[in-house]
């Protein structure tokens, strides 16, 4: 695809990357990301994934913009209370760049219906920043089986995780690799535990760069490394994520053609 004039403009600060280049913006611009979640990881990325050029971004989310998510949730104002989060994010996306087709859906993703919204949407990423760990492994599921690389990042207080999963991959790790498979483990909202609202923005926009990256390839592949932000010391630390042999989720799909992974305990961000 050829880029306009007005296109060319706008992007051109990755233009002129050499590991992006009008080829990588080209297919970020046919790109699809869906976010799973509006909140305080999903609010950021959203932001950059549009700024970016990526053509198309669809958000699954049934919450309200409230006043308490505001600390952390950039891209809703004081006037938006009251209104469908997903809806606040689409008005704020026409803002920002109108190459940007966005797609709205005000409801909760589940284990009853993961599976039929990835395998309708068809999207290059998943980008998975929702509040609880069932919501999570439900995605999680749902991308192996579809064979869609899954970027998962959660926030708790002063600390960030962040992942790429690519689990049918021999080589390559599942969420459930990482965090096991019991949804019934203890947790807490971050209106208990709290969050620092800017770990959010750092988490959010790391998220959005790892959604590029699976978009438009540059750099080294991050799938099986495990990001791990200390904003009390100012850390950031990299851990290699090992393929489990015996992982109910993905120990079979080589052979069964099945496929992808997920993250971390999460708090309510």
């Amino acid at each position: 695809m050829s880029l306009s004039d007005a296109q060319l403009d706008r992007y051109a600060r990755h233009i002129v990357l050499r590991e992006v280049g009008g080829a990588g913006q080209a297919r970020l611009l046919r790109s699809h990301v869906l976010l799973i979640g509006a909140g305080g990881i999903g609010s950021p990325a959203i932001q950059y994934l549009a700024a970016a050029g990526v053509g198309r971004i669809s958000v699954i989310d049934d919450d309200t913009v409230a006043l308490s998510n505001l600390q952390r949730q950039t891209l809703y104002g004081t006037d938006q209370i009251g209104q469908l989060k997903v809806a606040a994010a689409a008005a704020a996306v026409a803002r920002l760049n109108r190459d940007v087709r966005f797609d709205a859906i005000g409801e909760r993703i589940t284990t009853a219906n993961a599976a039929r919204l990835l395998h309708a949407l068809a999207p290059d990423a998943v980008l998975d920043g929702s509040d609880n760990f069932a919501t999570r492994l439900a995605v999680a599921d749902a991308a192996l089986a579809a064979r869609i690389p899954l970027i998962a990042a959660a926030v708790a207080e002063f600390e960030g995780q962040l992942g790429t999963f690519r689990g049918w991959e021999p080589d390559k790790p599942c969420y459930r690799c990482f965090v096991g498979g019991d949804p019934e483990r203890p947790e807490a909202t971050c209106a208990e535990q709290g969050v620092l609202g800017a770990l959010t923005g750092v988490m959010g926009s790391l998220a959005a760069l790892e959604a590029i990256r699976v978009c438009a390839p540059f750099g080294e592949d991050s799938a099986g490394k495990l990001l791990l932000v200390d904003a009390l010391s100012l850390r950031f630390r990299t851990l290699a994520l090992s393929k489990d042999p015996g992982c109910a989720a993905c120990s079979g799909v080589q052979t069964r053609s099945s496929s992808s992974g997920t993250m971390p305990q999460p708090s309510n961000a």
